[in-house]
């Protein structure tokens, strides 16, 4: 794999591949948005060139709410959904109710860690606080997740708590194409110290919101694990905002699923915070995996980093990340970094990466991105072959060594060993 940054004007610029054909078998119309190069941007926006011009294509400027009038059926052209596949989302971009989380008609299973000291559960009609108070849906599936949901499942973490051990909420799909809404909203109160696992099992047409608030102070662990079975279908938006001098992580591991699509996104409440967003995703053939970020740099003197890793492997694989990092005028000494990469197993599989980054001040302490797609580096093999490894296994040792940097952030030694076997299994099948 290549990767060239290059500095301009004090901001460093990685070097961007895209890949984009005429139609998939998803059937989106992708060779549409390529030719109506007068209407759309693929730097990642979509807007009319006059909305360009005028200013309104920046990030910050996407329609946001919780009307769903304001998000109708996509269409595959918008710049939104223009590599997913729609014809499989269906279910989730029904707007039609569920149960309530909990209960025997609920198509999935809620097991929510409690006992803990410091930690209170319950749930949150619309309209209670702090229920909407950070996540703003941005597509019609969040809006869906969002007004489907009577009671979402509400996590607290009370000040000044630290919390021994990970504080879980494992969800189940109990039946492949049964539609479930979930909302989850969690909080930690000024300086306090959680881990929270939100892990996905089973079967479903899922569509599921996470709202992180991280208090002033607060140290807060986030990890989204998406090990569905082959058949499921997962939607979601994970939202947090970080408070001042707090520390934020979020990790989004996606093994499992037949299409998986996680927008991951967080602002600042004040100043002083660092907040850090790293992926993994490992797909196979006849698997769609999305992972969108946004990084709002709404507040001064902020710090970020995200780092997304996947490997693909079979003819339909196909993976995409799209990373935006808008740097507002009023964030002055914003320090920001983003990087994809992809590491492509067999012929036929295909990753997507668009990373984005708007800035809006010069008053930085430094902005950058960068994107790698690519095979095996024939040296490696060469190199390990040499000393009597067989190429099965040191195309093993390559991919393990590639992806081990995101499963270091995992902090939860019981949940490195599971995915590292996971791998393992993933690897093992590729090799033989």
């Amino acid at each position: 794999m290549t990767e060239t940054p290059e500095k301009v004007a004090g901001v460093e610029v990685g070097e961007r591949r895209i890949s984009i054909p005429g139609f998939t078998e998803e059937g989106e119309n992708l060779a549409a948005a390529t030719n109506a190069a007068d209407r759309h941007s693929h730097g990642g926006l979509g807007e009319s060139a006059k909305e360009l011009m005028s200013g309104s294509g920046s990030r910050g400027n996407r329609h946001i709410g919780f009307d769903l009038t304001g998000f109708p059926e996509p269409t595959g052209r918008e710049e939104e959904w223009r590599f997913t596949p729609l014809k499989k989302l269906a279910g989730v971009l029904s707007d039609l109710p569920t149960a309530n989380a909990g209960t025997d008609r609920e198509p999935v299973d809620y097991q929510v860690t409690e006992g803990l000291e410091g930690v209170v559960v319950s749930t949150l009609r619309d309209g209670e606080a702090p229920r909407g108070a950070v996540l703003q849906p941005a597509d019609r599936a969040a809006v869906v997740a969002y007004k489907n949901v009577e009671q979402a499942l509400h996590i607290k973490v009370t000040e000044g708590t630290e919390v021994a051990e990970p504080i879980r909420v494992d969800i189940t799909g109990k039946q492949a194409g049964s539609r479930a809404n979930s909302h989850v909203v969690l909080e930690a109160e000024p300086n306090s110290k959680a881990v929270f696992v939100i892990e996905h099992r089973g079967s479903a047409d899922f569509n599921g919101n996470v709202e992180i608030t991280v208090g002033e102070g607060a140290t807060v662990d986030v990890i989204s694990l998406q090990r569905w079975n082959n058949d499921a279908v997962h939607v979601g938006q994970h939202d947090a905002e970080v408070g001042k001098d707090a520390t934020y992580k979020h990790v989004a591991v996606t093994l499992g699923g037949e299409v998986v699509r996680v927008n991951s996104n967080f602002r600042y409440a004040a100043e002083g915070a660092e907040a850090e967003m790293y992926g993994l995703y490992f797909a196979d053939a006849g698997q769609h995996i999305e992972h969108r970020t946004f990084v709002d740099h709404n507040a001064p003197r902020n710090t970020s980093n995200v780092l997304y890793k996947g490997a693909l492997q079979g003819k339909t694989a196909r993976t995409v990340w799209i990373g935006d990092v808008l740097i507002r005028k009023e964030a002055e000494g914003t320090d920001s970094y983003e990087k994809n990469q992809n590491l492509v197993l067999t012929d036929g599989a295909r990753a997507d990466s668009v990373p984005n980054l708007e800035i809006e001040t010069g008053l930085i302490e430094g902005a950058g991105h960068a994107s790698s797609t690519g095979r095996f580096d024939d040296n490696h093999l060469f190199y390990l072959m040499s000393r009597g490894i067989p190429e099965d296994i040191a195309r093993q040792l390559v991919v393990r060594g590639f992806l081990h940097e995101i499963l270091q952030k995992i902090e939860v030694p019981a949940i490195q060993e599971s995915l590292a076997e996971d791998l393992e299994r993933e690897l093992q099948i590729h090799g033989n």
